[in-house]
């Protein structure tokens, strides 16, 4: 499998994808490590990627996406964005909504 078809395959496995710098657990960077407390406050179950330990998806991803910098959220397949706009849809209200959409989906 080649690394845009493993790419493919963590988006799709999972309706809340993030792909990030270390783990939730032990983020490697601060706009990772906001991101995963955006998400832990909405109460949002998701799988991540470390992308640091994958350099092929680190090197790849930014292309597929057309998003030059990590973290990378998905939901429901989509790129929702970076840090900046999780914490922004988290500020507006709006994380939680599409948060409560896929649990409810």
């Amino acid at each position: 499998m080649d690394v845009t078809e493993r790419i493919q395959q963590a988006i799709d496995s999972q309706p809340i994808v993030l792909f990030m710098k270390g783990t939730p657990q032990f983020p490697m960077c601060g706009f990772s490590s906001r991101t995963v407390q955006a998400l832990q406050a909405v109460g949002a179950q998701f799988a991540s990627v470390n992308v640091l330990e994958d350099p092929e998806i680190r090197a790849t991803l930014p292309r597929v996406s057309n998003w030059p910098t990590f973290p990378q959220l998905f939901i429901n397949g989509e790129l929702i964005g970076g840090c900046d706009i999780t914490l922004e849809l988290y500020e507006k209200g709006e994380l939680q909504q599409l948060v409560a959409e896929v649990s409810r989906a």
